[in-house]
Order: C-alpha cells, then structure tokens, then sequence
C-alpha cells in the first residue's frame, strides 16, 4: 500500500479499475479540482490514486520550486506506476500537465501490459494565447486507448482548434460544453453547472473503461 504522504486513494479497493491520476503544474493533489474529480470517479466505481510530481511536494516544505519541463518528468511518473503496484488494471492520466505527462510514457506502458489505457482532463494542447505551439506530435500515433475530456472554451484547446489536429484514432475527446481548462462552465450560458460537467465526465469515463476492458 503506498504511503498516505506521497498519494491520496479515493475509492474501493476492489474496484474493477485504478485510476492514477498526477495533478496539473500549479495545483496539488488535494486541490478542490483534483478531489473533486477523484470523488465522482470514485462514486462512479474506481479506485483513484492521486500522486505529486517532486518540484510541488517540495512546496509543502516552504521550498517554491517552478514546474520543471513535461519531458522531465516522465520518470517520475514512471517510477508512481512502479510504487502503487497495482493488481488490477490500471489506467494513467491527470490534470493539464499531468494528463500530458502521462501521455508520453504510455505506450511503453501499454506495449508492457502495464496499463489499460489514459485519461486526460483537460489536456494542454498548446500554451494560451499560442496555437501555434502544438504539444501534440507524439498524439499522432499514439496506440494507448485514451480519453481527453476538454471543456469547449478552454484556452489550451478549443474544440475548434482540436478539430484540425492530427491526432490517433485511438484518442476519444469527450467535450464538455462552454467547460473552461478546469472543466467548468458558466451556467447562465451553457445551463450546465460544475457539478453537472463532472457527473459526465465520471459516466463517460465508466462507460469508455468498459469498452478498454472488454476489447
């Protein structure tokens, strides 16, 4: 069982699938977002591993070290999936930088038999205000079953921007209609709240689980 001071487990032990979440650049893993979205992943029946990269642990302690790059931070994810051991399936994934850390470590994972597959919330696609700065080269021809749940207006990658990406058949977007890059959309607008964004996001992410599992 990993340490309760490196992850936060939400969730059943034997649940049919873990979810290993990692959290975005500026946010922890108990941040209102991040436990928010374990919690409906879990009630939806998974058991949901939150885990910190080192640079916002570190933070914890007074020590304010800056995200280092994604590319840098692949063996600490790697390392995560070693730790938790899981004894089921097991799909990777997270928040903003998370979700994108973990997409470039999962095809070897998923050509080891590691993992199920990935999930996204909220993927950076490119940086706000710079379209032009596309962090989806290796999506082209990823071949993990992957999710990407994404709000239509989120500044990282809207659902007009994502449309003329070249990205693998094997990724599925879930879009998320008038959800900023935290999911959230403005009521009065959409007529959907926080709330109602994050109950779809944990059907879909139930139902596309099923469909990995069964292939």
């Amino acid at each position: 069982m990993p340490d309760d001071d490196t992850m936060l487990i939400t969730g059943p032990d034997n649940a049919l699938a873990t979810i290993l979440l990692a959290h975005g650049a500026g946010a922890p893993m108990d941040s209102a977002g991040m436990t928010g979205i374990s919690e409906v992943l879990a009630g939806a029946g998974f058991r949901v591993v939150r885990f910190e990269f080192g640079y916002m642990a570190a933070r914890r302690s007074g020590q304010r070290k800056p995200p280092p790059k994604a590319e840098l931070l692949q063996d600490e994810y790697r390392q995560t999936v070693d730790t938790l051991a899981a004894s089921g399936p097991l799909i990777i994934g997270g928040k903003s930088m998370g979700g994108r850390v973990a997409s470039m470590v999962a095809d070897e994972l998923h050509a080891d038999g590691r993992i199920a597959g990935l999930l996204c919330l909220g993927y950076p696609f490119h940086p706000p205000a710079k379209p032009q700065q596309l962090r989806t080269a290796h999506l082209e021809a990823l071949r993990t079953p992957t999710l990407i749940c994404q709000g239509t207006r989120d500044p990282f990658g809207t659902r007009d921007e994502v449309a003329s990406f070249s990205l693998s058949p094997s990724i599925e977007i879930l879009w998320l209609e008038d959800g900023d890059h935290d999911l959230k959309p403005r009521k009065s607008i959409s007529g959907f709240t926080a709330a109602d964004h994050l109950a779809t996001v944990a059907d879909a992410t139930r139902d596309w689980v099923a469909r990995v599992l069964a292939r």
